[in-house]
């Protein structure tokens, strides 16, 4: 405690917005982190909810075994994780102890870092895309906005790390279009090696990668600047960066599989006869022993693979019903999935919140779009193309926070404005 209150005088002095506002921010995670004990994990199933499948993965790594055992029991090597963030948590086991306070809190501090950090590229990109006004609100407003820390807080998972890495990458992308020289040599070269981290820390969020690549080739072409030697480079480095991690997947399993090996198996639990567009947790190994034995019989790659057959099976069967499911998954995303809770006041005020700061979002979305404001195709592309798989899979309230420092970002452009107008209206 005596060291937290020396880091808060050290922040409390100069530097600059985004570095303030990141201070507090971290201030604040660790301090949520100590005021609610969230470094106290339950130690039921031999600790299962200290990190589920990552904290099996790290108990491995630092007990020698490999990565490996993302379940309960010997279950042998696993490409069920991506593994940057595996290998952060084993590597603190090793340090702290297997599944220990210490643990937990070096763990969730090491998370609310990243998320703290996340301040300073929001800053850069509002800044960027809407002047410093806004970019300070936004800094802000993630440094202390209490939902912006809570999947710091309380979950030992990569969503923190993502999100931190995400927001690099948008940010890295709008300094892409109009870099030049050796900065922009530079730029690509970190953009490559960003790309393939953030693979393989969360392979999900690649697929606005793409966008943000062609996004910044095009500008690059439009100003009539040399792109594609540049582009391509960094492309490799993309390539180097992950193809060690393929490379292992391949001697474990004698199949390409690139970065993770359970897409079939994700498919399945928001598909078949019994989905109603939300996780099936009780097709999933680590809920059900019946599962789990397949699992053990047919190896990781065959139980993907049957699982992923399954679920394609059912959606060609039923194409309508399939459709359904999709729409009713792309709702839960944005609104939030109402959950049984003792306190149903609680829960449909979480649940509206969650769907009124997606309706702001999107709101300052299309007021970006009309105003063609710089970047406009940036923040289309990253708010609809990196949901897409979570309609087909299954959304999770989670899986919304590697988009939600541009949705603040947004949120604070609509509300400066609004403000803006109003204040015009009464002049």
């Amino acid at each position: 405690m005596r060291l937290y209150l020396r880091f808060s005088k050290l922040f409390a002095s100069g530097g600059s917005p985004a570095v303030r506002a990141a201070g507090w921010g971290f201030l604040a995670r660790v301090g949520a982190i100590l005021l609610l004990h969230t470094f106290r994990f339950p130690t039921a199933q031999d600790s299962f909810a200290f990190g589920y499948e990552t904290g099996r993965i790290a108990r491995s790594l630092a007990l020698g075994q490999g990565f490996s055992n993302p379940f309960h029991g010997i279950t042998g090597p696993t490409a069920w994780e991506a593994p940057v963030y595996p290998y952060l948590v084993g590597g603190i086991f090793k340090i702290a102890g297997i599944y220990t306070q210490l643990s937990a809190f070096l763990i969730l501090t090491m998370n609310s870092l990243f998320s703290a950090l996340t301040v300073i590229p929001v800053y850069l990109i509002a800044r960027r895309l809407f002047g410093p006004r806004v970019a300070g609100y936004a800094a802000w407003a993630w440094a202390l906005f209490p939902y912006c820390m809570y999947w710091a807080v309380r979950w030992v998972w990569e969503t923190s790390v993502s999100t931190f890495l995400m927001t690099t990458a948008f940010w890295l992308a709008l300094e892409l279009a109009d870099a030049q020289g050796n900065r922009s040599w530079r730029l690509w070269l970190w953009f490559g090696l960003l790309s393939g981290t953030v693979a393989l820390t969360n392979p999900s969020c690649m697929t606005f990668l793409p966008c943000a690549w062609g996004w910044a080739c095009f500008r690059i072409w439009r100003n009539r600047e040399p792109w594609l030697l540049r582009a391509t480079v960094s492309a490799c480095v993309f390539l180097a960066v992950i193809m060690p991690w393929g490379v292992r997947n391949y001697r474990v399993f004698r199949e390409v599989v690139p970065i993770r090996g359970n897409a079939g198996a994700e498919l399945r639990l928001g598909n078949g006869p019994e989905a109603a567009g939300v996780w099936m947790y009780w097709l999933h190994p680590t809920q059900d022993v019946v599962e789990l034995q397949k699992y053990r019989q047919l190896g990781e790659v065959d139980y993907a693979r049957m699982r992923g057959r399954e679920a394609i099976d059912f959606m060609r069967r039923h194409p309508g019903q399939t459709a359904w499911l999709w729409l009713k998954k792309a709702a839960y995303f944005w609104a939030g999935v109402s959950t049984a809770s003792p306190a149903p006041v609680v829960s449909y005020l979480k649940t509206s919140l969650f769907l009124a700061s997606s309706v702001l979002a999107w709101w300052g979305l299309a007021l970006v779009i009309a105003r063609r404001k710089y970047g406009a195709f940036l923040c289309s592309a990253l708010l609809l193309v990196y949901p897409a798989a979570y309609y087909i899979v299954f959304p999770h309230a989670r899986y919304r926070h590697p988009i939600e420092p541009l949705m603040m970002i947004l949120i604070v452009y609509l509300i400066s404005e609004m403000r803006a107008r109003k204040g015009n209206q009464n002049a």
